[in-house]
């Protein structure tokens, strides 16, 4: 099995993770970020025997959702109505999955349009990026950015993907920007990593309205 597909099976479990967690009405039932992001940790454990995640686990909530990755805010409680997002990187094997995705608790019309918006935005960002076939980390990135203008949403992250590989691909390929679709990279997408194996990209998309608080995320694997 290629390294692709190596990705691909470990990210199909967990996604499988996540719908067995939709199943349980994680999603829409009141706990604290902690409390959810426990449960989805310990599903993991039943599901697949796995405790190796290689980035932090991550729920976030109602304002929390503006926060990208790096930060930590506090931890907030899941509230009627609300809007929160995951973002979780489990390990199988020796092969990183990457997997975010946004959820609603309630019928806020506001918060449904975001979450359908992140959706739907990765899948036409995937398109743009298989039609061009000689894009650029900077193009993809700039793209993302119109297209939360677009849907009336402000982009929430200083990058809207990075590599993913075997475990763990930050020592193997480093951690500079060139592993980024980052607005200062210009490198193509498409090129071979020191090893000579082609790069493998997790596509991010973070919406967020800062006067109304709250933001939607979607990641997963970026298909050629």
């Amino acid at each position: 099995m290629n390294l692709l597909n190596q990705l691909l099976d470990a990210q199909d479990k967990a996604l499988n993770m996540i719908k067995e967690a939709e199943k349980r009405d994680y999603f829409t039932t009141t706990a604290s970020e902690k409390e959810l992001n426990t449960k989805l940790y310990e599903l993991a454990f039943e599901l697949y025997g796995i405790r190796k995640f290689w980035h932090k686990r991550i729920v976030r909530a109602g304002k929390n959702t503006l926060y990208p990755y790096r930060e930590n805010p506090e931890n907030l409680l899941l509230k009627k109505d609300d809007i929160l997002f995951i973002d979780f990187g489990p390990v199988f094997e020796d092969w990183e999955a990457d997997i975010g995705d946004t959820y609603v608790i309630g019928n806020d019309s506001l918060k449904l349009k975001l979450q359908k918006d992140v959706r739907e935005a990765f899948h036409i960002g995937t398109r743009f990026f298989q039609e061009k076939q000689d894009v650029t980390c900077s193009e993809l990135y700039e793209f993302t950015c119109n297209l939360a203008k677009e849907m009336g949403w402000e982009y929430g992250n200083e990058h809207c993907g990075h590599l993913v590989g075997r475990f763990p691909h930050e020592n193997l390929l480093g951690e500079t920007l060139d592993n980024y679709i980052h607005p200062t990279n210009h490198l193509p997408m498409r090129r071979n990593d020191k090893f000579g194996e082609p790069l493998n990209w997790i596509y991010e998309i973070h919406f967020i309205d800062r006067k109304e608080e709250i933001g939607g995320f979607f990641e997963q694997l970026l298909l050629q």
